[in-house]
């Protein structure tokens, strides 16, 4: 298994949003609300689009990890900017995780998460707290 940087090139963002970004998300539309996606829309091409130019940015990062040439999972990190009205650091989040069925159970989670830590610790960055979120209403 590698785990990998996303590239941005249009090819390689059309081939992740086609097979594994736009089934993970309908896959998840299910289980959480904030996943639906929008109706009317060409999708995949809204997503190439945006993609690229995102990953352009040097706050967000994301990472793939495959196996055996496929994709089975993926991590995104963001910058949470502070305000100047906060007394706190700009801080990475783990923006989103998901790894496919078929490799759930074995650690890739684990080692997508560690994969996004150890980088932002070479940024200098460094861990103070975990936070957690769940949807409350289920």
């Amino acid at each position: 298994m590698d785990i990998v940087p996303f590239p941005a090139d249009e090819a390689a963002v059309r081939r992740y949003v086609e097979k594994f970004w736009l089934p993970s998300h309908r896959e998840r539309k299910g289980l959480v609300d904030r996943f639906a996606l929008a109706d009317g829309v060409d999708l995949v091409a809204e997503e190439v689009t945006h993609r690229p130019n995102r990953h352009e940015t040097e706050r967000y990062r994301a990472w793939i990890a495959d196996i055996d040439g496929s994709v089975a999972g993926f991590v995104t990190t963001d910058l949470d900017e502070s305000p100047s009205v906060f007394d706190r650091p700009d801080r990475p989040v783990v923006v989103d995780i998901y790894v496919r069925d078929a490799y759930r159970g074995g650690g890739l989670a684990r080692e997508l998460i560690a994969r996004a830590i150890a980088f932002d610790e070479k940024l200098g960055f460094e861990r103070r707290r975990h936070t957690m979120t769940a949807d409350v209403d289920r």
